[in-house]
């Protein structure tokens, strides 16, 4: 397993289920609360208080207001999908 991977894991497991949801949520389109709110069936709360460590990880950045993947947040998808 290389370095990229585990830390793809470490951020799996830091993340966790709700974690995760909201990121393929803003993956699939949703660029704030409220639509990730949609995409995901989470709780405002829940949602608030992930973004943050999302945007700590560089996983997601903020450009007015809304959400986006980074580069990091691509390839972090990508192990996703991969099945790990």
């Amino acid at each position: 397993m290389s370095e990229e991977e585990k830390s793809y894991k470490d951020f799996k497991n830091l993340l966790g289920y709700m974690g995760i949801e909201i990121f393929l949520a803003i993956d699939k389109g949703a660029k704030n609360y409220e639509t990730i709110q949609l995409f995901s069936g989470l709780s405002f709360d829940c949602i608030k208080g992930r973004i943050p460590v999302l945007i700590d990880l560089e996983l997601i950045k903020k450009v007015f207001e809304e959400h986006f993947l980074t580069e990091k947040g691509i390839n972090f998808k990508n192990y996703l999908e991969k099945g790990n």
